[in-house]
Formats: structure tokens, C-alpha cells, sequence
């Protein structure tokens, strides 16, 4: 299937989705956590409720999930760029080869000419310089060598000026690489503090407060449920009009094709996501033991075949996209505004994915966090 290339979503989502106003939720939740911690020990609102302590520890792993993410990006900007440094490295070695070799053939020349006084002591030095372009242009030096040692002088200038060239670039490269890196230590860092802060709240909490969260939890899971359910009926709907209204064209033929050929590659990409239920959320992890969200899509859809790039800002944009009612299985499914989430869909509003530091993979409504934080849903292709 061509790929469907599209700009990067800023504050509205594709295919009729609804974008969550996430900035002015997060600002909102922080103020009244602040508030709330803020206040007078003793009185009835020196301690945030149950519902701001879950909303805080779930934006916290919310937060880490995106840390993660950019973490990811920088990952692989630095090991593409420690990949070009080596590259450099190489090449320069070859070239400074090149250049001895360049040397010590224009040593022999001097030296023959100067056994035989063909020259001047002082050519011999010319040659040999370190720099010896600024004689290079000098007629009367020119003139008294043969065509070959022209041809030594070309070389050796030409090399010289092409190591010259190596090191600049290395030098920029290697540059260009530690700043790489101290953005992967920065995003890492970023990731931990998320983490720390999410399990230092979690730890004030009493037995019972634990208990009602849980039981926070399972309501949240059931309306979850109820709404794929729902999604579920739709897409049934759908699939039998379309199907009664298809007709046995040329171009229906050919869309069948290229729909059975998806679907292939599909079925092998969630048996693949369905075999990894279970293992641990890591970030940064790509498998086999353990995965982060976009380290489980590329994963499951490498399994069928497909190379999908590395982090959910680019797997976004690698495929078609298509509306939720439209979603069939192996679709990927995005989340936020900032795209820092992603499953992969099963059908009847159900995705596999990794949701989050400290959980497993996990089959999961796709309303698990509710309807406005779908982003969007691509086809790999």
C-alpha cells in the first residue's frame, strides 16, 4: 500500500478525531494539586482526593511515556551520528594512507634530483613541506619537473587538502555527536524524575486509599469496555453495507487484492502483539523480554514484514490514515496531542499495547483513557 505522507498534527487531529485541549487539562491539574498541597496541614484540603492523586500519578506516567519517546529520537539520532563519526574515522584513516604514500613518492623525487643535482637543495624542501601548495603555483619551481612529478604534486596537494576537509568534518561530526548524547542523558533524566515523583505520591498512600483507587480503576475499564463494545456494533454495521454495496469491477478486484494483502501481513503483526502479552513496559525497550509502546508496534509489524522507524512520532506518518470507524486489525492506534502513545488495534475497539512504566502488555480497550485522547489511526504500508 503507497505511503501517505502528511504534516506533523499540531492542535488538530486527522480523520475527524477529536484533539483534547491536553495543555490546558495538565495546567488545571497542576494548579489544584499545587492548591491542594499547598494548603494548611490539618484542615479538610491539606490532602489532594483520590481522583487528583490518580489524575497526578497518571499524567506523571503520562509525562515519562512522552520522556521516553524523545528519549527514543535521541537514541537514534546519536547512533546515527556515531555512525557518520565512524564512517569519518575510516575514511580519514584511508586518506592520511594516501597522503604518506603521496609524501614518500615526492620524497624520492627530491632525493634523486638532489643525488643528481638536477635541482636545488631547496626543492627538496619545497616538496617535502607541509604545505607545499604555496610553492605549487611557483613557474620557475614548476618548471623543472617532469610530467610525473607534476602528477606526484597534484596528488599529494589534492590529498592533502581532501584530509584537511576529513577533519573538519570529523571534528563537526564528533561535536554534532556529543550533543546528540546530552540530549539522551537529558530525556533519560527526564523519564526517571516522571518515575520517582509517580511512585514517591503512590507511597503516601494509605491501604484503603489504594483499595478505592483500584476500585477507581475497574469503573474507568468497564465504561472502557462498554464503549468498544459499542464501536464494536458500528464497524460490524459498516462492514455489512460495504460489503452488500460491493461490486465485482475491475477496481473492486484490485482493492480486494490489495485489502486480502493487507490483511496478511495483519493477522501476522497481531499474533505477534498477542504473543507479547504479558511482558513488562521498559523504556526505551525494543524486545524480546520487554518493550516500550512504539518499541512493541515496530516489533509486531517487523514480524509481517513491514519496517516501521522507531518512535511514535515518525510510525505516525509511516502509512495511511484512516477514520476509527474504518479501523480494521493490525491498524495502529495514536494517542495525545503529542502522539506519545500508540497500540495496535485488534478489532471490536480493542489494542494491544504497552500502556505504561510499571505495567505489562496488555490487551486493552482503546477507550481506556476515554474518547478525547485518540489522536488518530494509521495503516502501515
Amino acid at each position: 500500500m503507497a505511503s501517505h505522507r502528511k504534516p506533523r498534527p499540531g492542535g488538530t487531529t486527522g480523520a475527524g478525531l477529536r484533539t483534547p485541549a491536553l495543555a490546558t487539562a495538565a495546567l488545571t491539574s497542576m494548579a489544584v494539586f499545587s492548591q491542594t498541597a499547598e494548603a494548611a496541614p490539618g484542615t479538610d484540603h491539606a490532602k489532594p482526593s483520590l481522583e487528583e492523586v490518580e489524575k497526578k500519578v497518571d499524567d506523571l506516567y503520562r509525562q515519562a511515556e512522552s520522556a521516553t519517546e524523545k528519549y527514543n529520537a535521541a537514541k537514534e539520532r546519536t547512533g546515527r551520528q556515531r555512525g557518520r563519526v565512524d564512517a569519518l574515522r575510516d575514511e580519514l584513516a584511508r586518506r592520511t594512507e594516501r597522503l604518506d604514500k603521496a609524501r614518500e613518492e615526492l620524497g624520492s623525487f627530491a632525493a634523486a634530483q638532489y643525488r643528481t643535482g638536477a635541482a636545488a637543495p631547496g626543492t627538496a624542501t619545497f616538496l617535502l613541506a607541509n604545505n607545499p601548495q604555496d610553492y605549487f603555483d611557483q613557474s620557475q619551481l614548476m618548471n623543472r619537473l617532469t610530467a610525473r612529478e607534476k602528477r606526484a604534486v597534484d596528488a599529494y596537494v589534492g590529498e592533502q587538502a581532501a584530509a584537511m576537509k576529513d577533519r573538519r568534518q570529523a571534528s563537526e561530526s564528533l561535536r554534532t555527536l556529543d550533543a546528540s548524547q546530552q540530549d539522551l542523558r537529558a530525556a533519560k533524566a527526564a523519564v526517571q524524575r516522571k518515575l520517582a515523583s509517580a511512585r514517591e505520591l503512590l507511597s503516601t498512600l494509605t491501604a484503603q486509599e489504594k483499595a478505592r483507587l483500584a476500585a477507581i480503576e475497574r469503573e474507568k475499564q468497564q465504561e472502557a469496555a462498554r464503549r468498544a463494545a459499542e464501536l464494536a456494533k458500528q464497524q460490524a454495521a459498516r462492514q455489512q453495507a460495504d460489503s452488500s454495496s460491493s461490486t465485482a469491477s475491475a477496481s473492486g478486484s484490485a482493492g480486494s487484492t490489495e485489502s486480502s494483502s493487507y490483511d496478511t501481513k495483519a493477522e501476522k503483526a497481531v499474533a505477534f502483539a498477542r504473543a507479547q502479552i504479558g511482558k513488562p513496559y521498559v523504556w526505551g525497550a525494543t524486545g524480546p523480554d520487554s518493550y516500550d509502546c512504539s518499541g512493541l508496534t515496530q516489533a509486531a509489524w517487523k514480524a509481517a514484514g513491514v519496517t516501521l522507524p522507531r518512535t511514535t512520532y515518525d510510525q505516525v506518518d509511516a502509512g495511511t490514515t484512516v477514520s476509527l470507524a474504518d479501523a480494521r486489525p493490525g491498524d495502529l492506534i495514536f494517542f495525545y496531542d503529542d502522539i506519545s502513545h500508540v497500540g495496535v488495534y485488534m478489532g471490536n475497539g480493542m489494542m494491544i499495547h504497552a500502556p505504561k512504566p510499571g505495567a505489562y502488555v496488555r490487551e486493552e480497550s482503546i477507550y481506556y483513557g476515554g474518547e478525547s485522547i485518540i489522536h488518530s489511526v494509521v495503516r502501515p504500508g
